[in-house]
């Protein structure tokens, strides 16, 4: 089981934006900076296949400007 963090940068004037696009995204969470105009996004995927789904529908969004894997692991998937 994927789970990953990112910073998420969105475009100029597009935070709100982002926040909704990524809170609609089931396999996400989103905590935005206070002082930041800047948002940590957490994921959780059941598997790789899903991870690169997950990972289309972040590029293809556009209030996202850039976003930058802080870490990331797998967990071993319960048969």
């Amino acid at each position: 089981m994927p789970i990953k963090s990112y910073l998420a940068h969105p475009h100029d004037g597009k935070k709100n934006e982002l926040i909704r696009a990524l809170s609609g995204i089931d396999q996400c969470e989103v905590v935005p900076a206070q002082n930041k105009d800047l948002l940590i996004l957490i994921t959780e995927t059941e598997s790789n296949t899903e991870e690169e789904i997950l990972k289309e529908k972040l590029e293809a969004l556009e209030s996202l400007k850039l976003l930058a894997m802080v870490s990331g692991f797998n967990t071993p998937q319960k048969n």
